[in-house]
């Protein structure tokens, strides 16, 4: 299967998801690579930082540029379990090369209004894109919300971005969280951080179940 992380805006917490993905994909057995596009290679420098630590499973990643993504990820995938790409946030050659190929797209989205903002537009992109690969599942999740329970900005994102019939939302919402900065620094999932923290191993964990499993 091939899953992208893409989106419109940046800073949405894209390759923090992609690469604790890949762990959760790769520790059941699965051969996964990580096909990053986003020219600040940020997937990438994890991927380097894992291999020369030895960190297993081992992640295998790879750079990707340009509109010829689309025929390289077709190519790939017959070589690998499942795909994951790394998209940067606009909207580039690379995320639509991507999306044309890809089985399942996830959109992560800040609580706030300047990420509110570019669903309209994304939902644009989507119904061009659906014309070509008809199979396509988009869906969108709430990422890096706050862990403050006063806080309402993640249920009310919710219910806006339920207006949009042609993108799915998910269920997980993923908190932002010290220890997601602290395991991308040492090459690691959240999962693998010690001392864990268990909350953020459970929303990701809950995230794999719902991608993997449920869509």
């Amino acid at each position: 299967m091939i899953v992208l992380l893409g989106g419109e805006k940046g800073g949405t917490g894209k390759t923090t998801l992609a690469t604790n993905l890949a762990v959760l994909r790769a520790s059941f057995g699965k051969d996964v690579l990580i096909v990053d596009t986003d020219r600040q290679e940020s997937a990438s420098s994890w991927c380097y930082v894992r291999e020369a630590d030895n960190i297993t499973p081992r992640i295998s990643s790879v750079l990707k540029f340009g509109a010829g993504v689309r025929n390289e990820l077709r190519e790939l995938k017959s070589k690998y379990d499942d795909i994951i790409v790394d998209s940067g946030g606009r909207d580039s050659v690379e995320l639509r090369s991507a999306m044309l190929t890809a089985d399942v797209a996830i959109i992560p989205m800040r609580a706030t209004q300047f990420d509110l903002w570019t669903i309209s537009r994304l939902s644009k992109l989507v119904d061009e894109v659906i014309q070509v690969n008809e199979g396509l599942r988009v869906c969108l999740m709430i990422n890096a919300a706050s862990t403050n329970p006063s806080v309402k900005e993640a249920e009310e994102a919710e219910e806006y971005l339920s207006t949009f019939t042609n993108l799915r939302m998910l269920k997980t919402i993923v908190k932002e969280r010290i220890a997601f900065h602290k395991a991308a620094a040492e090459g690691l999932s959240i999962t693998e951080l010690v001392p864990n923290d268990s909350k953020a191993a459970d929303e990701i964990t809950q995230l794999y179940e719902e991608i993997f499993n449920e869509i």
